[in-house]
């Protein structure tokens, strides 16, 4: 099988990451499938409990409940993000190198360091979302001091009320935006993190700082890379999506449990369907990266050849987990 072990253009990448996509599609959504169910698993679930409970006639204790809950599954979820994209990550490298994989070895190879791995995608993610927090703690303080805001009776002859209410969601609106940018920056720099910390065995902090390091003079291009993704999954996305809006539309946004339940099973399968192609692009970029920097091309050349010995992390973890009792030459520290 030919690799990509070579200075590769953003075409180039782009085509590699199709090929990939294609060539290994049940090995890619069946990993990413995982973390797509449990976003179905919380989605249903949540779905299930606000369908029992109306949030605007609750209690304040049922309203805390419900918002403690929701913090809670999205630990969950960015902990299983960080484990998915790892196995996604080991997955691409071996079979861009020509190595076998499967879901469970992808999975096994990665296990042994979730903590690092869950650690790594909450610094990232509290780096890149603090501004959403102190924005929506502004933003509640501006809804909780609007009188009957929280209970659905607003006064409309009240000018002030009215007043308050659309200089909120202008300045919601413009500092959303500003995030966005903001996050789409940061995202670039740090996208080359999580194959640092699969493939060099790096702590979550390290691994950070090298991709920073790794993305300059190619974050142009990851940005390209992001938006085709964002593209597609958007596209797909309306369309899969698209009777949901039609139901909204129809019922002046009153939807229906049953409709809403099989919105989030149809997005269980795009989820794992589109979820591997922007982890697969970015693997495919970190490799670029060190090639271009570091001259991995050949060092992974006489590593194949038995010219050197996997001193690297880099080298010796993109490996596969050994399927018998005795490790694969050049695998122990795979293991480690």
């Amino acid at each position: 099988m030919e690799t990509g072990i070579r200075p590769l253009s953003l075409g180039e990448i782009l085509d590699r990451t199709a090929f990939l996509y294609r060539s290994n599609f049940l090995l890619f959504a069946g990993i990413f499938a995982v973390y797509a169910g449990l976003l179905l698993v919380f989605g249903l679930a949540q779905l299930g409990v606000t369908s029992l409970v109306n949030f605007a006639q609750a209690a304040v204790a049922v309203k805390i409940l419900l918002v403690c809950a929701t913090i809670a599954e999205w630990f969950f979820i960015i902990a299983a993000a960080g484990i998915t994209t790892a196995a996604i990550n080991r997955a691409v490298a071996w079979v861009n190198l020509g190595q076998p994989a499967t879901i469970a070895s992808a999975y096994k190879s990665v296990l042994p360091r979730t903590g690092r791995y869950i650690w790594l995608m909450a610094i990232m993610y509290s780096m890149i979302g603090w501004p959403v927090i102190l924005l929506g703690v502004i933003f509640g303080g501006v809804v909780f001091s609007i009188p009957g805001l929280m209970s659905g009776h607003i006064d409309a002859n009240n000018k002030g009320t009215v007043i308050t209410l659309l200089a909120a969601a202008v300045l919601f609106a413009l500092c959303s935006l500003g995030w966005f940018v903001y996050a789409v920056i940061m995202g670039i720099r740090y996208s080359l993190a999580v194959p640092v910390c699969v493939m060099e065995d790096l702590k979550a902090r390290a691994s950070i700082k090298r991709s920073i390091l790794l993305t300059k003079g190619s974050r142009g291009r990851i940005f390209v890379l992001f938006l085709l993704v964002m593209a597609i999954e958007i596209g797909l996305s309306t369309v899969s999506q698209g009777f949901l809006i039609v139901l909204a539309i129809k019922h002046h946004g009153q939807v229906g449990p049953v409709a809403q339940s099989i919105a989030q099973i149809v997005s269980f399968f795009t989820n794992s369907f589109l979820g591997p192609i922007y982890a697969t692009g970015i693997t495919l970029f970190y490799y670029d990266q060190r090639i271009r920097k570091e001259g991995f091309d050949i060092e992974w050349m006489m590593h194949s050849a038995g010219l050197s010995a996997p001193q690297e992390a880099a080298v010796a973890s993109i490996m596969p987990v050994p399927t018998t009792s005795e490790p694969l030459p050049g695998t122990e520290s795979a293991h480690e």
